[in-house]
């Protein structure tokens, strides 16, 4: 059931990262700004970060296998309406759909291990969770690229709605809750929900992890969802099939990152400080990309990258140890809602970046990474520095 589950989330992880390759002809025939490419990946995120609080508590009160079902093919039609689209305006709107009805996902997946699962199964079963869900990735590499020079970018679209489609029908004939459909969680009304989840904005360390959490994946998939077709295209002279060759071994070697590092895990204070190291390598990696201009540091950077992102699995461990067994389901709804509006604010302000950097003649992927590693070493900064976990203090020193 949980692999059943991983389908939606594959495809989730497809809709998401589609700009790096269909960029090109998304601003040949829309003519787009950077700015307005980045509002276009950035929708996505934006409304499948919005909307993962109103979906923890559709997974509280109606069950996972219920929410996914309801939600999801708002995803197909997401799709259907991008490729169809006439206009840059319908093209947001696609995929703000396209956002609303993924926004389950991978929070599905998490709460159904959660619940079903061992506390300490939890870290190694999500790494293989979110290793197997990057195979949606691959699609967005070289089989998109392909698919996108052969034909053009709608039929990307017109192919991700079939596999989505049935996706959502392997998912209504295949997974069942153990224990009933909304589990051993009781009910609530939705305003005692929402309730609950003010509890956990009440909680000091809530803050350092929602800030760090806000651009660790950000930063991964502004990268490979967003600029790196365009960086190596246009720093480097590849083609697009070339750059897709790049996007899907960037995708292959990140799905073994999160499988690695939830194996690694070994909990308690240590986990934090590891956090924090790795978060210091990963801005690094962004900041050699920005400085430097040679082809193989930027490609050995990218997969380098991809395999290190692997380390937001322990991220999510340390939310599952941080808060009370009641508010699991909710820390997670929180946790991934930062993620996901860290995508698109990231975006979008990458976007601002690089025509902003164009309008001063500068090089506009020099300022994109660099402005990435920024952002990346402030969000450890604030994990370092503002409240932790009662236990979790060793992290600090």
């Amino acid at each position: 059931m949980v692999l059943t589950l991983c389908t939606a989330f594959a495809l989730s992880q497809a809709y998401r990262t589609v700009g790096a390759i269909m960029a090109g002809q998304l601003q040949g025939e829309y003519r787009l700004s950077a700015q307005a490419l980045g509002l276009f990946s950035g929708s996505f995120h934006f409304a499948f970060g919005a909307m993962q609080l109103f979906m923890g508590i559709g997974i509280d009160l109606h069950g996972v296998r219920r929410t996914v079902l309801t939600a999801f093919p708002l995803a197909i039609v997401g799709a259907l309406i991008s490729a169809l689209s006439t206009s840059f305006g319908l093209l947001i709107v696609g995929q703000v759909l396209i956002g609303v009805g993924c926004a389950p996902a991978f929070l599905v997946c998490t709460v159904f291990i959660a619940r079903h699962f061992p506390a300490a199964s939890f870290a190694s079963v999500s790494g293989l969770v979110l290793g197997i869900g990057g195979v949606g990735m691959l699609i967005t590499g070289t089989p998109l690229a392909w698919l996108v020079e052969a034909y053009s970018w709608r039929m990307g679209f017109w192919v991700l709605a079939g596999a989505s489609a049935l996706a959502w029908l392997s998912i209504a004939l295949m997974v069942r809750e153990p224990g009933g459909e909304c589990g051993a969680v009781p009910r609530e009304s939705p305003i005692a929900a929402l309730r609950r989840f003010g509890e956990l904005f009440a909680m000091p360390h809530t803050l350092g992890i929602v800030v760090l959490g806000a651009v660790t994946y950000a930063a991964f998939i502004s990268l490979r969802g967003l600029w790196l077709g365009p960086l190596l295209v246009e720093r480097h002279g590849y083609s697009l099939v070339q750059s897709g060759n790049v996007a899907l071994a960037v995708s292959v070697i990140s799905l073994f990152g999160p499988p690695l590092f939830g194996r690694l895990d070994r909990g308690g204070p240590q986990r934090r400080r590891r956090i924090l190291v790795c978060g210091g390598i990963y801005a690094a990696l962004f900041a050699a990309v920005g400085i430097f201009h040679a082809a193989w540091i930027d490609v050995g950077c990218a997969l380098a990258i991809g395999l290190l992102s692997g380390f937001i699995v322990w991220q999510y461990a340390d939310v599952r140890s941080a808060y009370p067994a009641a508010l699991t389901g909710r820390a997670m709804a929180v946790f991934t809602m930062a993620m996901f509006l860290g995508v698109a604010l990231m975006q979008w302000l990458t976007g601002v970046a690089a025509s902003v950097a164009q309008a001063f003649g500068m090089e506009p992927y020099a300022v994109v990474l660099g402005f990435i590693a920024v952002l990346l070493v402030a969000g450890c900064a604030a994990f370092t520095w503002l409240p932790a976990p009662q236990g979790a203090t060793a992290a600090r020193s």
